[in-house]
């Protein structure tokens, strides 16, 4: 599973998901991307189920990208525990996704096979989904100069 190698401060605030996502909201390297409709936590084991469901179809043909990473830990105390005695341990790792955010890239298989693949790792995660194009470089208002 993902995770960070360390951190320096293990025990994170919860936070909140409102607004839409700045950056990562656009197809960078590959030819077709999964993109979030709706803000939520995407686990580490979440992510390396859609990661294997997509490897799976394409029979490892292509190249597949993940472009969230969870840096988030979320705590849980033991179960039975008394209120109190402070935050519990670290138990898993997010990532925050926000509406828009391109999750997973693929690129190198054909049209209709990057889309099943997507489509198959969208089951897989807790957020709707859609699948989106790579835009070509927009041309430049002067003619490229």
């Amino acid at each position: 599973m993902l995770m960070p190698k360390r951190v320096k401060y293990r025990r994170v605030h919860r936070g909140r998901m409102t607004g839409r996502a700045m950056r990562g909201n656009k197809v960078a390297y590959g030819d077709w991307g999964l993109a979030t409709t709706e803000p939520a936590w995407i686990t580490s084991n979440q992510i390396e189920a859609a990661r294997i469901a997509m490897t799976r179809y394409t029979k490892r043909g292509g190249k597949v990208w993940i472009k969230i990473f969870p840096d988030k830990p979320v705590t849980s105390k033991a179960l039975g525990t008394r209120m109190g005695s402070g935050k519990g341990a670290p138990d898993h790792w997010i990532a925050v996704v926000k509406p828009d955010r391109v999750m997973f890239e693929i690129a190198g298989v054909p049209e209709d096979v990057a889309k099943e693949a997507l489509r198959l790792a969208s089951h897989k995660l807790p957020v709707k989904c859609k699948i989106v194009k790579k835009e070509d470089a927009p041309a430049t208002e002067n003619g490229g100069e």
